[in-house]
Parts: C-alpha cells; structure tokens; sequence
C-alpha cells in the first residue's frame, strides 16, 4: 500500500518515467552523496584554519539575532548550530556548506527532471557538484552555500508552477516558492535576482504570466514576505545598517577607474574570466554559446524561463563590474538556474565530449584542490601556498598576542587588548576563545576594536567598539601602518611593545605591531576625509 499522498508521490515522482537500468534519480543521489563525504572527511582532515571572514561568522553565532551589520542572521544561525552539536572546531564551523550544497545539487536536480527529463535531472545534480566555485564553497562556510540552496528550492517549487496544472499541487509550490525566496532573502540579498528572474520571465513569456493566476500570485508573495520579515523589521530598528552596507558595498559611485580598472581581476574583464573559473570553462561555454542560439532564434519556453531566472544576476553584475567593482562570485545566484540549461543543451546537442571533458576538468580541478587543502607543505613547495595565506597563522598570532597581555612587556592593570583591523579582531576572538566558547574569553583583558571612522563600519565596530572606560590602558595590535599615525593621535600617551612575526609561507609572514596606549581619547574626525580635526 502506498502510505505517500498523491501531492508529495507526484512532487517526487514528478511524473517522469525510469529509463531503463539504472534509475538516474537514484544514481545522482548516491553521486552526490559520496562526494558530500569526500568534502567532510577533507573538512575534518584539513590543517587549514578559518578565513577572518569565517571567524567573523562564528563570531556572530555566539550572539544570536535577526540581522548584523553587514548579513542577514542564517549564516550564523548555521554555525550556531553545527558548532552546538560538535564544538567550535574549525570543521563544526564549516559542516554547514557541504550539507548545504548537496541538497542545492539534489534540489536542481529534481526541478531539471521536472522541467526535462530524468536524463537531465541527473547530469544537473551531478554538474552542479562539480562546479569549481561548489568545490570551493564547499570547504568553507560563506553566505554563499545556503543562498544557492535556497534559490534551488525555489527553482524547484517554480518548475512545479510550470509543469503543473493540479491546482492542489500548485498552491503548495507558490507556499513553498515563497517560503524559499524569503529564506534566500535571510541568507544574501542577491535572492532579489531570482526575484527580479522571476518579473523578467512574467514580462516576457505569455506562458508565464497564464501561470501568475491571482491566487499562486499571493501566496507567494504573502510567503516570501513572511519569512523575510523578521530581518527587515531588525533593519528597521538599526537604521537599516545591513542594507546600507550592502549598497555602500558596491560601490556604485566608484566608476572613474580608467584603462587599469577595466582590465583589472575585479573589471569586467575579469569579471569575464572569472566566471569561466567560478562556474567552470565548459559549462560557462555552454552558457554562452546557448544564451546566444536563444538570442537568435525563438528558444523552448521552459528555456526562456531559466534563461530570465539566471540574466539578472549574470549582467547586473558585469555592469556593476564595468561602472565600479564586481568580485565573480557575486553572480552566483544565476547559476542555480544556469546549471539546469548547460545540462538541457549538452544533452539536446547530443555534446557527450563537451560534457565528458567538463566532468574530467572539473573532477581534476576538485583532485587538485583537496590535495592542496590537505597538505599545505605541498603547496608551499609549488610555489602556490599565498592562495591560502589568510587561512594560515592565526592562532600563533592570538597565542602570542595572548602572551604579551599576560607576560610581556606590558605589564599589569590592562584594561582592554584592542585591534585595528576587523579581520584581526575576528580572527583573535576566535583563536582567543576561551574552553567554554567565551570570544577572546582567553585574554586578562576585553577585546575591543579601534574605530578609526567617524562611525562604524563593521559589527565589531558596532557591538565592541574602543571607548574611554577600556581605552585607559590597552594593549594595541595593528596591522595596519597606514592607520597608526591616526591611533597615536587618539591616546594621551602611545608607545611601541614590541612585534610579532607570524609564518605564513616560506617567503610571506605577518606582522603586528603592539602599543601600550593611555588615555583613550578620541578626536573628531573631519567630513571627507575622515582625518582627525586639528586642535
């Protein structure tokens, strides 16, 4: 007897078929399932320790709410709870993003066997794993994971929409579309692409808009605007910090860049050949190559859609590259819908070579990155081992920091250990973590970030900044030179305490000054500049 109700038989089942043999569902499961404990077992295995950023993360879990100053919370809810079940290891901290990304493999999957075939089901799960920027995300925990898992389920509950003429069946999709737009929007704010996909397709194709009936329309809507409430109500009562951020972040006034900027890593040139990294040289080719056939001629209709889902992430980005700035995995929410069409297209054009030798440099690239991560001596041999330079002396740095607070030079009565670089505040509240799980909770003394603006401009700025009641005698690490001249004039009284040299690769190390500063007392910075006002 089948126990299923006929709603979730058929999402499953999405009423395609087994081929003959093997069945392709199946198959992409047990795939992605042995590369997801492949990229624990590397997790676990690895030396490497957390980028700033990660520690930043982690940071933040410890505190748990509805927005900080630069993301929205579900990054640090997941750590909060990976690092509830196994500690504040470093791995604990990154499980999230392999498990994240297996389910965006498997949720792509099922919405391509959906839109085309069991065939293409399987080759979209089974690409979407090795894209090179997957392989990457997968071993560290980033915003980006849970956003791409997000926006597959939503690609998903949309394919249900397309395909879909139960009514029952498309009420629960527009619920579960709406639900997982709301929930990318708590992960990044790139979830406004899809969205923006999602008008795109209504503006272009009839087909989509017959699908829009007023009652799939709301549900979605009222969905995605309950979920996402709970951040936008925080950045209400914050001055709507994050979403500033985010728009200071890109930087759009910044267009004056001349010849060098255009051709730089973060131009569009390099934005460009970026994408060719991120996503992986043959499936972008495909991408291209498709998107132009398309542009041509009058495409399939379910390949207008994933066309319009995945356009205004990939082009919103490259302008943004062209008039400012664009890091390349910026556009990372258009291939949630992207990965789907290079499957669709490879199998349609018949390119078994095309995707035979995608599958064989990717899986080379993945090799090469994994033996990389394992064994950092190698990499440091090939003259390769700067790529994971942040990821590397930071807890010798906080062990010595540690040291001098208690045993150097400084002396006794200290009333705050303060930093002058966020990166360097994460990454001592981290590896400066007492045995409880306490941030810095290993120092005599509170850590404290150093505010050199005439306002914060990050969450340790914000929660722990420097002020006068930790600023009478603080022991201060800067790595920063450029800033130093700006921190002596804030203390009565500034004094050298020595350095620190951090090994990172035979060649590069880190160093970090320390200063005993008295008397905190900062001065106003002029507008502009940010300088500090002269007497």
């Amino acid at each position: 007897m089948d126990t299923n109700p006929p709603l979730v038989r058929d999402i499953w089942s999405a009423d395609q078929p087994e081929t003959q043999g093997v069945d392709p569902w199946r198959a992409a499961v047990a795939a992605v399932a042995a590369i997801t404990v492949l990229r624990v077992l590397v997790l676990f295995s690895t030396r490497l320790e957390l980028y700033p950023d990660e520690a930043q993360y982690w940071v933040w879990s410890r505190r748990l709410a509805l927005g900080y100053f630069s993301k929205p919370p579900v990054i640090a809810w997941l750590i909060r709870l990976t690092t509830a079940v196994g500690g504040d290891g470093e791995a604990w901290v990154r499980l999230s993003a392999p498990l994240l990304h297996a389910g965006a493999a498997l949720a792509l999957g099922r919405a391509a066997i959906r839109l085309y075939s069991p065939s293409v089901g399987f080759w979209t799960a089974l690409l979407y794993a090795a894209i090179p920027g997957v392989q990457l995300s997968s071993v560290v925990v980033s915003t980006d994971a849970p956003l791409l898992l997000c926006l597959a389920l939503a690609v998903w509950a949309y394919a249900v929409i397309w395909t879909s003429d139960d009514a029952r069946q498309r009420r629960w999709a527009a619920w579960g579309l709406g639900a997982a737009l709301g929930a990318a929007f708590l992960t990044k704010y790139a979830a406004l692409y899809i969205a923006g996909g999602l008008i795109l397709c209504s503006a272009l194709s009839a087909d989509a808009r017959r699908r829009w009936d007023g009652p799939t329309l709301r549900r979605t809507v009222v969905m995605a605007a309950i979920v996402a409430a709970p951040n936008l109500v925080w950045n209400a009562t914050h001055h709507f910090q994050t979403i500033a951020h985010t728009a200071e972040n890109a930087d759009l006034g910044n267009g004056d860049r001349g010849w060098r900027g255009l051709f730089g890593a973060r131009g569009p040139f390099g934005y460009i050949i970026g994408q060719f990294v991120v996503f992986g040289p043959i499936p972008f080719g495909v991408l291209l190559v498709g998107a132009w056939r398309a542009w041509r001629r009058d495409p399939h209709p379910t390949d207008r859609m994933l066309l319009a889902l995945a356009a205004p992430a990939l082009l919103i980005v490259f302008v943004e590259s062209i008039i400012s700035r664009a890091n390349a995995n910026w556009a990372g929410a258009g291939y949630a819908p992207g990965v789907i069409l290079v499957a669709a297209w490879i199998d349609r054009w018949q390119f078994v070579r095309g995707r035979t030798a995608a599958l064989a440099t990717q899986t080379a690239f993945a090799l090469i990155f994994v033996v990389a991560v394992l064994n950092p001596g190698l990499t440091d041999r090939l003259g390769a081992g700067s790529a994971f330079k942040r990821a590397r002396g930071w807890a010798a740095a906080a062990a010595a920091v540690q040291d001098q607070a208690r045993n150097g030079e400084v002396g006794p009565g200290l009333t705050a250990v303060a930093a002058d670089d966020r990166f360097l505040f994460n990454a001592l509240a981290y590896y400066g973590r007492s045995p409880d799980g306490t941030p810095a909770g290993a120092f005599p003394a509170p850590l404290r970030m150093w505010v050199h603006l005439d306002r914060p401009a990050n969450q340790a700025e914000t929660e722990s900044p420097l002020d006068a009641s930790h600023g009478s005698r603080a022991l201060v690490v800067s790595v920063n030179t450029d800033y130093q001249s700006v921190l002596k004039s804030d203390f009565n009284g500034l004094k050298p305490a020595g350095r620190i040299f951090v090994k990172l690769t035979p060649r590069q190390e880190r160093r970090l000054d320390l200063f005993v500063g008295e008397g905190f007392s900062p001065r106003p910075r002029a507008p502009v500049s940010d300088l500090p006002r002269a007497h």
